[in-house]
């Protein structure tokens, strides 16, 4: 039997390696020392990259289909500060609630390989309004970048589904400064104060739908792309799709973001990634007005499902 001050010091080690696992910076050379915790973050399909529709290939495809969308979340949600953004955590339905007919909102639809599920929804913003979305649309960078994170349902968890390429789908969807508060956010931006350090979580007492959060967005707009969570561990399975068209969000509301505090005491600003390198990747841009046109209609035209996602 191994000693009780060793067990102690191993346990005290493995918490160190935890927290330290979990703790990353966003300043320059911080973002350059990801990659030698975690080597996906040196990989070459990373994110986020730069969006432009005239390096986009235009394509012919279903819009993405937004499954339960309209529905409200199940509850309790927790809204977190984890020191590097805000997350509303969503809870999975038990076996009751599955019985009687109710399931999590999922996507499909565009290029995305398979159904997938809802897991979590974050944001990134910046400490001024002309910067803090991470990818960049047309040369702008936008006040705020909001992800909707989605997992494979053919993989049991989000950890699982990291290790495969076709394991995730993340929605982003951009913010603009606006003079009036955006409805849809007051749910999350009222509970802001709650959470004014890192770690710190607070149970909702209320809910809303996902739809109410993207209430405006033209969704039959996109640009689609294979990349990476733009976090550590930088795995690359994500099949990226982004709403360039953004939603408004007013100055009292971004500035509940910004009193928000950091992992290191600091104020939780300028939490978006350096832009990564394109690669041999295509960015494709869909077009037309075919959200009601049958798929077998579609591959008459360009079979979206020939294109690859690298060159």
């Amino acid at each position: 039997m191994l000693p009780k001050v060793v067990v102690i010091l191993a346990a005290v080690l493995l918490g160190c390696q935890v927290t330290f696992a979990n703790m990353f910076g966003y300043s320059e050379p911080n973002q350059r020392r990801w990659s030698r915790r975690h080597g996906h973050c040196a990989g070459k399909t990373q994110s986020p990259i730069s969006l432009h529709v005239s390096k986009s290939i235009p394509l012919h495809m279903p819009a993405v289909d937004m499954i339960g969308y309209h529905n409200l979340l199940p509850h309790p949600l927790k809204l977190v500060n984890n020191g590097h953004t805000v997350s509303i955590t969503i809870p999975k339905l038990d076996d009751a609630a599955k019985d009687n007919g109710e399931f999590m909102p999922y996507v499909r639809g565009a290029k995305l390989p398979g159904e997938f599920e809802v897991e979590s929804v974050h944001f990134h913003w910046g400490d001024k309004n002309n910067r803090g979305a991470e990818h960049v649309v047309n040369d702008i960078r936008y006040t705020m970048e909001m992800h909707i994170v989605h997992r494979n349902k053919k993989y049991k968890t989000m950890s699982e589904a990291l290790d495969y390429a076709d394991g995730g789908a993340v929605l982003g969807f951009f913010f603009n400064l606006d003079e009036d508060d955006n409805n849809g956010l007051q749910a999350i931006n009222r509970h802001l104060h709650l959470i004014p350090d890192a770690n710190n979580e607070v149970t909702l007492n209320v809910t809303f739908s996902l739809a109410s959060i993207i209430n405006g967005v033209d969704i039959d707009k996109f640009y689609t792309y294979k990349g990476s969570l733009t976090t550590p561990p930088c795995s690359e399975a994500i099949t990226w799709v982004l709403y360039p068209d953004p939603i408004p969000i007013s100055p009292k509301q971004i500035s509940r973001f910004r009193q928000l505090a950091d992992v290191q005491d600091g104020a939780l600003v300028d939490n978006y990634r350096q832009l990564q390198p394109l690669g041999s990747r295509r960015v494709f841009m869909r077009v037309g007005n075919t959200h009601h046109t049958p798929v077998h209609a579609l591959t008459s035209e360009v079979d979206y499902r020939k294109w690859e996602w690298f060159n």
